[in-house]
């Protein structure tokens, strides 16, 4: 009987790298997820209810979640209201200075939102706050007009600094739309207002609901804002009450907490799922085949109001957060009035000199490069796979970036370390291991979103050319397609790095005694009542992100950055 020889199938380098960033985004992402809402339903190693019921029998839980929905949907409201004449003015009208404003508007979101918290403490605080010490002297006042430790404060800074989300959508789709049915309107005899009403606002519709949905769950999701802002008058919501569960160290709190997280992710994904079955009921197709310019609609006697109006927001959600932080990091002493006397950099040297500060700060640096160079790697070879081959169930990775990206940061955390605590044989829990891979399923889907964009205009004939040559296919990637594609690969590696950088959320619940980062020092900071320090170091983070943002700007000429 002749002998049969067996061989194990061959893998060339592409079939190999792919599945090796599958089976990644599988451990990293789906597995911890899947877990995690497995896990909210067992008990005593059985599947029921009886977690749920004991943590929703509480009132404070209910509590937490009825201010989380009531928070969320008020400053997606707000958002709204605030953004869209923002975004029709900046982007449809003759309004002076549009470009400015649109960069001025959009920096807020590169502002970490607990560092806008801790500004607007420091202006709105009821007893010390600079603003309303200065309208107190101003209009003679007994007490302070304004007090930020309450829901309407709350709502107030989730609102500056998640409104960017919903500015940049709708300002994008305006400026893209086609004219052709406003000037119908128009010819018909529909006035300015009407026609915005009639056709602009309806037309609009998607991304005024996609907008609102991004603010929502990013405000739903917000743990750096709540905390700073609502703990002290203990105004609790989901995030924070997951945090509390977790701080406590038991079993018991951990399950308590999946239960809180796992409803947090499932509205998220209704969510999500409702927007894209809302965008895709009906046709809103206004970009056709040929070049179109919208109709810039001339304010006459109103633009100069028109233009105060814009300048006075601009003043009050980006200067003056902006400015509280510079002059706090600059004051000698508190108990003295502020004058050229009383500022001073004795502040900055012993953070700029001290340990216990620059091991944060040097902590940060290396997780985030390490998250954006691992994460940039991933998201090119997942890039090629969408849109480079026809291969079965390409998607799938892309699909799971996605799923990182929308889910809950705090859910995020919760999921890596039950997952990763050593009861599947790896334990990463305070390590730097799990922090990076924390920032890498927050993060990717950014970087997957700008290089695949920058994929697309790459002609496979170049490819093709290269392998017919004799190269192979990870050599055609490093000489022919990646120099063709270095600019979205820089950007996706920025787009990574600054939101790894100042990360709080995830930060908070994963960092160990060796591993903190400058968000979770900086939160201590402010939570320990040393406000200069954490002045100082906020100044530090803001640098770092408006440099960052500087060279992303220049690498993506101009395409990507504020």
């Amino acid at each position: 009987m002749p002998k049969r020889n067996f061989s194990l199938p061959s893998f060339d380098s592409k079939t190999t790298v792919i599945l090796l960033c599958v089976a990644l985004l599988l451990i990293f992402t789906a597995l911890p997820l899947l877990y995690l809402a497995a896990s909210s339903f067992m008990s005593g190693g059985s599947f029921d209810f009886s977690n749920y019921k004991d943590v929703y029998s509480r009132s404070v839980n209910w509590r937490a979640l009825l201010n989380t929905l009531k928070l969320s949907f008020a400053t997606m409201v707000s958002s709204v209201l605030l953004t869209f004449p923002l975004a029709w003015l900046i982007g449809r009208t003759n309004l002076p200075g549009r470009g400015g404003f649109r960069t001025w508007l959009v920096a807020t979101y590169m502002i970490p939102p607990y560092v806008g918290a801790i500004a607007w403490v420091q202006l709105l605080n009821p007893s010390v706050g600079y603003l309303n010490m200065v309208l107190k002297w101003a209009f003679g006042l007994d007490a302070s007009p304004f007090d930020i430790y309450t829901m309407g404060g709350l709502t107030w800074v989730l609102t500056l600094f998640y409104s960017p989300f919903a500015f940049i959508a709708i300002s994008r789709a305006m400026e893209k739309m086609d004219p052709a049915l406003e000037e119908a309107a128009r010819i018909a005899g529909a006035s300015p207002l009407r026609t915005l009403r009639d056709v602009t606002m309806p037309l609009m519709a998607p991304s005024i609901l996609a907008g609102g949905l991004l603010v929502f769950i990013s405000a739903a999701s917000c743990f750096g804002i709540p905390s700073i802002v609502g703990m002290p008058s203990n105004i609790e919501v989901m995030t924070t009450r997951i945090v509390t569960y977790v701080y406590m160290g038991d079993s018991k709190g951990i399950r308590d907490a999946t239960a809180l997280a796992t409803i947090l992710m499932l509205l998220a994904n209704a969510l999500l799922l409702a927007m894209g079955r809302f965008a895709g009921q009906k046709d809103y197709t206004t970009i056709g085949g040929k070049s179109t310019r919208p109709n810039i609609v001339n304010l006459g006697a109103w633009r100069w109001p028109a233009l105060a109006a814009v300048g006075f927001y601009t003043a009050v959600a980006v200067a003056l957060p902006l400015g509280s932080i510079l002059l706090t990091s600059l004051i000698g002493t508190m108990s003295k009035p502020i004058g050229l006397d009383n500022l001073t950099f004795e502040n900055w040297k012993p953070v700029i000199a001290s340990d216990q500060y620059l091991a944060p700060i040097f902590n940060s640096l290396q997780y985030g490069v390490a998250a954006a160079t691992v994460g940039t790697l991933l998201a090119v070879f997942i890039s090629y796979l969408l849109v480079k081959t026809t291969a079965r169930g390409r998607q799938l990775p892309d699909l799971l970036v996605t799923a990182g990206g929308a889910a809950p940061s705090i859910v995020i955390a919760l999921a890596l370390i039950i997952a990763f605590s050593g009861k599947f044989v790896v334990n990463l829990y305070s390590t730097a291991g799990i922090l990076v891979a924390a920032y890498l399923v927050k993060y990717m889907t950014m970087a997957v979103r700008t290089i695949s964009a920058s994929l697309v205009q790459v002609h496979s004939s170049l490819e093709e050319a290269a392998l017919s040559s004799g190269a192979g296919w990870l050599r055609a990637c490093r000489d022919i397609i990646l120099p063709l594609i270095a600019p979205s690969v820089v950007a996706g590696w920025f787009l990574i790095f600054m939101p790894s950088f100042y990360e709080l959320t995830m930060s908070i619940l994963l960092y160990g005694s060796e591993t903190k980062t400058i968000g979770v020092l900086l939160y201590e900071l402010q939570t320990y009542a040393d406000t200069q320090n954490a002045s100082v170091l906020s100044v530090i983070i803001l640098a770092i992100v408006l440099i960052g943002n500087i060279i992303l700007n220049k690498a993506s000429k101009g395409s990507i950055g504020i």
